[in-house]
């Protein structure tokens, strides 16, 4: 059963809004003002509060403006009532991060459909989303289902792609995001002596591109290829702009499922400027055994060129198998005949990442 916090001054109003959300089977929760209303939520855990605006000891700006500062009430979808229509007043509670307004006197309807509206997107915000097409195409699914993106595609085809293929060239026209169910993708910029500064590794789950695709220039920002046989599907740009600024509920859950790639360059730029060779090489390998490691063989491994390998942690290619050669003298990895690196200890590995 959904819980509502119902914060209202008006014993009246207090009480027949309670019944009305009780008889919709709520389990619903009163507080008569707004010291009491945050109190009660800490306690309560409700999944909507609703509020008056105007009340002793504290009024709802007030209120919505301490839950926001706590965690645990910051992310619970808040609806304030108000006796009055005025634009100021309503775009003051939007800023400070109202998620809808009711106007005293509402219907019935008016309220349980505002309720039902504020309980699906948080529904569709908390759920978790498997990395894999089948994820994938379960949020399409729910993201078309809002008005605004009915005519969103779905059920994007997968394509096969081989080692050393080109998935895109830096500067050519930025025309899909590309979403990896299988295999390995690198990307990379080259430099004006004619190096490769390897941006990113990626592995079932990533997504590529969607800095290109935000970039206002409309051309990719990098070069894409194929590291290991690979299958991936592309959403087309058309798809992608809607996803971010069709719907604001669909745009909050969907630039979360693409970020994560963001954030870990921005962990390697941090790398690159302060940790060690050592330290980056240990980090790399980690990654790539994480995502890489193939299941089919005894031991596992990973193959990847040692002048991607040195790309990637960003040194000379004779460094980066210098430093190889020193994990392999100290126990962390061994190399088959076909050159694919095995992680024999991993926790010391982690160890060198860390220190």
């Amino acid at each position: 059963m959904k819980k509502i916090l119902l914060i209202e001054d008006n014993k009246d109003v207090r009480e027949n809004t309670a019944d009305i959300l009780e008889l919709a089977n709520y389990d619903v929760a009163t507080a008569e003002n707004g010291k009491i209303g945050v109190e009660l939520a800490g306690k309560f855990k409700p999944d909507v509060i609703i509020c008056d605006i105007m009340m002793p000891e504290l009024d709802g700006y007030g209120v919505l403006e301490l839950m926001g500062k706590n965690s645990a009430t910051s992310s619970i979808p808040f609806i304030f009532l108000t006796a009055k229509t005025d634009r100021a007043e309503v775009r003051l509670g939007m800023n400070l991060g109202a998620d809808d307004y009711l106007t005293k006197p509402f219907e019935e309807k008016e309220l349980l459909e505002a309720i039902s509206s504020r309980l699906r997107k948080s529904d569709f915000l908390k759920k978790e989303i498997a990395k894999n097409m089948e994820g994938l195409n379960k949020f399409l699914d729910e993201a078309s289902q809002y008005g605004d993106l009915i005519s969103l595609s779905k059920d994007y085809p997968l394509k096969t792609y081989h080692k050393r293929d080109i998935v895109f060239w830096e500067g050519d026209n930025a025309k899909s995001l590309y979403f990896i169910e299988k295999g390995s993708v690198k990307t990379y910029k080259s430099t004006e002596s004619g190096k490769e500064f390897v941006t990113g590794i990626y592995g079932p789950g990533d997504f590529v591109g969607q800095l290109s695709l935000l970039n206002s220039d409309n051309v990719y920002v990098e070069n894409a290829t194929v590291l290991e046989d690979a299958e991936m599907c592309a959403i087309p740009r058309k798809d992608f702009t809607k996803l971010i600024y069709g719907n604001a509920a669909v745009s909050q859950k969907f630039i979360g499922m693409i970020s994560n790639n963001l954030m870990h360059l921005q962990e390697q730029l941090v790398d690159m400027a302060f940790a060690s060779v050592r330290q980056r090489a240990a980090k790399a390998l980690l990654e790539l055994y994480d995502k890489h490691v193939i299941q089919d063989k005894p031991m596992g491994g990973i193959g990847i060129p040692r002048e991607d390998f040195a790309g990637m942690i960003g040194t000379a290619t004779e460094t980066a198998i210098r430093t190889l050669s020193d994990f392999k003298d100290e126990g962390f990895i061994a190399t088959d005949h076909g050159r694919r690196i095995i992680i024999l200890n991993e926790k010391g590995l982690r160890e060198v990442a860390d220190f």
